[in-house]
């Protein structure tokens, strides 16, 4: 049997040029956002990644007070209200599909000084809580989610213990409390 040799035969096509936008980073913009509204001042996002997970972190931070505008495609300006200068939203906080914004809202909102509910669309209310709830209650915080460890997620007047606990599982969740929990030290240990 003989086998058959394929070749081919590539020629150059000519000049490309011009400019390419690449589309930003999820997990960057949710942190941008949720940074730049804790931080006293004004904080730039240039790249913000303008999907729904995304856009779910801004409505929830403007619900709480913190003034963004639209700078133009992915540009955002934050007007930071501070570490303290969240503000009671007016109504459960939907997060549509976000998981991120769930994890690390959950993690934000235990430091606040006022009742909040996280909620989101059926995918995200199926989804388990505990990786993050458990921690955040074994820190004080009195976190309240269905039977099952899902959302709908309640955080009635934040966290009140700072102790030091350890968390394995969610990256997400280490960063949110250390911005909000002046005593906090998390232990970290691998996975």
């Amino acid at each position: 049997m003989q086998s058959k040799e394929l070749r081919f035969h590539v020629r150059p096509g000519g000049c490309m040029t011009g400019r390419v936008r690449v589309p930003g980073d999820k997990s960057i913009s949710h942190r941008a956002i949720m940074l730049g509204g804790l931080a006293d001042g004004v904080t730039e996002v240039s790249g913000f990644l303008e999907g729904a997970d995304c856009l779910a972190t801004l409505t929830a931070m403007q619900a709480m007070g913190v003034e963004l505008e639209t700078l133009g495609p992915g540009h955002i300006r934050v007007h930071g209200v501070g570490m303290d200068g969240l503000k009671p939203p007016p109504a459960p906080l939907d997060l549509g599909n976000s998981g991120t914004s769930m994890r690390l809202m959950a993690g934000i909102l235990a430091g606040q000084d006022f009742d909040s509910i996280l909620t989101g669309d059926a995918s995200l209310s199926r989804r388990p809580m505990r990786r993050v709830t458990d921690p955040l209650a074994s820190m004080g915080a009195k976190i309240e989610s269905t039977v099952a460890g899902t959302p709908p997620c309640a955080s009635p007047v934040g966290v009140r213990s700072r102790a030091s606990i350890t968390i394995c599982q969610s990256r997400a969740l280490r960063l949110s409390p250390r911005c909000c929990l002046p005593d906090y030290s998390p232990r970290v240990r691998p996975v």
